[in-house]
């Protein structure tokens, strides 16, 4: 547009000339040559529209939005149109209560009141991206700025709207899937009429109230003890139980032996032994006294 207009005055200008100075009146040809050539040459360049990887264009002429969608590379245009360019790459916002994190400077985190009435914080991250085809419709209904008014106040709503069917410890444990799954489906459906589309629904972190923190610590410290002391337990049942079955077998082995053993076998086995100790190197002479009926023995070792 800038072409065309520098190319119109020097036409003008050039066509002019002899009204306005003698100088000007010798620069007539070259005027009129250079402002035609801005002319055709802005008016060239007007037609056409550069959209870059990643984004869509839309058109907009005397303030109504045209419905057709511009493509990424060139595309061939009214010069009169005005083009905005939307990125449909996947973009994310956060919100955090880490300062310098997300996209607000400060403390963004989402502040909500559980079912139990604790204030829990919340970090989330959104990712999602523009429906090419619903450009036009962003651009007329919402503006450029439909991350503010779109991404942002949808989801801290949707979280608040939500947050208050759970109790703060089962948002912070047990049911922070099934909380998520849920404000994923909220955000999901009104992202989707408004012409966007929620790739993803991230909560990073969710802080509860220093007291119930301190509560949900002692009852971990007090659960750990307690299996620590159930495994102790368990320990001395277990060699409780190994005593007693080295006992009982001991007692058996005893039961055996002297139920089997007999006179003439212990008998046997004294003799035995005897002449064991008879044929040993150090053995001399042994006499073995005999008991009650029993013939004493004399053994004599000539080693």
């Amino acid at each position: 547009m800038t072409l065309i207009v520098f190319g119109f005055i020097l036409l003008i200008l050039g066509l002019n000339a002899a009204r306005f100075s003698e100088r000007l009146e010798h620069l007539r040809g070259g005027l009129i040559f250079l402002g035609g050539a801005l002319l055709v040459l802005g008016l060239a360049l007007s037609t056409v529209s550069q959209i870059g990887v990643g984004q869509v264009g839309v058109q907009t002429l005397f303030g109504q939005v045209q419905s057709r969608v511009l493509q990424p590379g060139l595309n061939v245009v009214n010069p009169l149109v005005d083009v905005t360019r939307f990125d449909t790459r996947t973009q994310n916002y956060t919100m955090s209560a880490v300062r310098n994190e997300g996209q607000q400077a400060g403390d963004d985190a989402i502040r909500v009141l559980s079912a139990d009435g604790l204030e829990v914080v919340i970090d989330l991250t959104v990712l999602y991206h523009v429906v090419p085809a619903q450009a036009p419709h962003i651009l007329a209904t919402i503006g450029e700025d439909y991350q503010d008014k779109i991404v942002r106040a949808i989801s801290r709503t949707r979280i608040r709207d939500n947050a208050v069917y759970y109790d703060a410890v089962a948002l912070y444990s047990t049911r922070r899937e099934e909380f998520q799954a849920r404000i994923l489906a909220a955000i999901e459906k009104d992202f989707r009429t408004n012409g966007l589309q929620l790739d993803q629904l991230l909560i990073r972190n969710i802080q509860l109230p220093q007291s119930v923190k301190a509560s949900i610590e002692s009852k971990i410290s007090a659960e750990q003890d307690a299996q620590k002391m159930q495994f102790v337990l368990q320990k001395e049942k277990q060699e409780a139980e190994r005593k007693r079955v080295e006992a009982q077998g001991i007692a058996d082995y005893q039961r055996i032996v002297n139920t089997q053993l007999s006179d003439k076998l212990l008998q046997y086995e004294a003799i035995k032994a005897n002449q064991a100790i008879a044929t040993s190197p150090n053995a001399k002479v042994i006499i073995m006294g005999g008991g009650r009926g029993a013939t004493p023995q004399l053994l004599i070792g000539d080693k």
